[in-house]
């Protein structure tokens, strides 16, 4: 009989359990994800609360639906962290099949929008899924930074509080819905959304599990004042002007001089750093044809590029030149409408002067380079995510994979190398950071994508595996397509190695090559 009244007892004790637990599976998705309005989130408010079942959705603003979306809970909001801050956000929650995880995804450039592009693709894995203006509207060309100038904290809600107070909110909204905090987090950006991920890592080492950081702009002072710097070099002057067919010819005569370097002919520089490509070797003689070679303003404006900004009086490298083999992507192109994004950082930030004309700065003038001086002081403690001691995120267990395009035209690749190497070096080198944090350069890829290299691959795919599996990435595959077609396969090799040709076999198959360190080995 006792035995009886204790089995009543327990069942008793746990029934209330069992059916709490059970409710969200038998709430009605639809008026479960109509309720989260009711969420009371500080410094927030819900804007919209809707079930999206069609397979179909029309962003805010566009006139172009996505389609194939499975269904999810779309949640809008906007978080007033300080008087002038107005983040509007997004949250994403599959009503079906979520696999438990979250994932943060990143901006471009100067942001100021939603990246449903990115909302789309992680919940058609899966994932429950968040992305934020970061706090400001977008404006066109060169007035896209003007919201730091009429309202300074919007500065560092781009900066990093904006995604901060996202992850925040989209993780109580996650437990909201589903009853349970997601298992995982994991962090997806290139370019801005790089620089954000690798801000987290630094700032907010427990907002994230894993990240995959492609392409940082993380150093984004010297970023802003390196890519001014190449535009003043090829469009401030119309002799120095480098039209398509010099970038043409600069492009092939850097693979004449270095592409077999590496040991396969193929249109691509598998570590640009090794070649040793000279503008001057296209500068035409009093008697050749000009627009069949490089006048002698072209080769040092190219020369200026291929270098990078440094000090005028030390002459120390203050933020590196683009690689050889992007010439074809330089965006220096059109001195009406020059490359906006560093104009504008230069605009409302360095000067605060809605009238100020780039063509009048040179970083030679001593005035001027005060002027960046000046601004780095009062700019970089804000925006940039240089800091190397990931201590914290590397204690919590937190993996980070980070990837670059050696053909990137924007963010120079060797930003990224840079800031692994402090990495390094703060940790002593070896195994410690690998055990964490490893890099991978993409030979012949442009900014995020696109470029005569393989370009395609799965970082998050490989991220998951490490994380999930304790499966660390050596090398992932990449591929390239022409007209839809996949036409080569390569390993991106965990740096410092590169992939090697084996010497037999199918150069554009991914199995005929080997990761190998070039200092171990000697060279390529």
């Amino acid at each position: 009989m006792r035995s009886r009244v204790r089995i009543i007892a327990l069942v008793a004790a746990i029934l209330p359990v069992v059916l709490v637990s059970a409710m969200p599976a038998q709430t009605d998705p639809a008026v479960a994800c109509a309720r989260l309005t009711d969420e009371r989130l500080p410094n927030t408010t819900i804007t919209a609360a809707q079930a999206i079942t069609s397979g179909s959705f029309t962003a805010p603003g566009s006139n172009n639906p996505m389609t194939n979306l499975p269904p999810f809970c779309r949640i809008a909001g906007v978080i007033e962290p300080t008087t002038e801050s107005h983040i509007l956000f997004e949250v994403w929650l599959p009503l079906q099949n979520w696999n438990g995880k979250f994932a943060g995804v990143g901006n471009g450039g100067w942001a100021g929008i939603i990246s449903f592009g990115s909302l789309q693709e992680q919940i058609r894995r899966g994932y429950a899924s968040a992305s934020t203006n970061t706090g400001h509207e977008a404006a066109p060309g060169a007035n896209a930074a003007r919201f730091a100038f009429e309202h300074p904290e919007q500065l560092i809600d781009f900066a990093y509080r904006a995604h901060h107070e996202t992850t925040l909110k989209a993780k109580a909204l996650v437990r909201a819905f589903y009853g349970k905090p997601p298992e995982r987090s994991y962090w997806i950006g290139c370019s801005s959304g790089g620089y954000e991920g690798l801000m987290a890592a630094q700032r907010f080492p427990t907002d994230y599990d894993a990240i995959v950081a492609g392409a940082p702009a993380n150093n984004w002072t010297r970023l802003m004042a390196g890519d001014l710097d190449g535009t003043l070099a090829i469009l401030k002057d119309s002799a120095s002007n480098l039209p398509p067919a010099a970038l043409g010819m600069l492009y092939r005569a850097a693979l004449a001089a270095c592409d077999s370097a590496d040991g396969v002919t193929d249109g691509v520089l598998d570590d640009p750093r090794r070649c040793k490509f000279d503008p001057a070797a296209l500068q035409c003689a009093p008697n050749q044809k000009p627009e069949a070679w490089l006048t002698p303003a072209q080769v040092e404006a190219a020369r200026r590029v291929y270098r990078g900004l440094r000090d005028p009086t030390t002459g120390a490298q203050l933020y590196p030149g683009l690689a050889a083999g992007s010439e074809p992507f330089w965006p220096h192109r059109d001195p009406a409408n020059p490359f906006p994004i560093p104009i504008s950082h230069y605009k409302w930030l360095v000067f605060a002067d809605p009238n100020w004309d780039w063509k009048t700065f040179d970083f030679a003038d001593p005035p001027d380079y005060q002027a960046f001086l000046k601004a780095e002081s009062k700019f970089a403690p804000i925006l940039n995510a240089t800091d190397p001691n990931l201590r914290e995120f590397r204690q919590r267990g937190g993996k980070l994979l980070q990837y670059h395009g050696w053909s990137d035209q924007l963010i120079a690749a060797q930003n990224s190398i840079d800031y692994y190497e402090s990495v390094m070096s703060f940790f002593g080198g070896g195994s410690d950071v690998q055990s964490f944090y490893r890099l991978f350069m993409a030979p012949g890829m442009a900014h995020c994508g696109g470029g005569p290299g393989p370009n395609s691959f799965d970082m998050q795919a490989a991220l998951e595996e490490w994380v999930e599996r304790g499966v660390a990435p050596d090398s992932i595959v990449a591929t390239r397509s022409t007209n839809g077609v996949v036409d080569r396969l390569r390993p991106l090799c965990a740096y410092p190695k590169v992939a090697v040709y084996k010497g037999k076999g199918d150069t554009n198959d991914a199995v005929n090559f080997v990761c190998r360190d070039p200092k171990a080995t000697g060279g390529l």
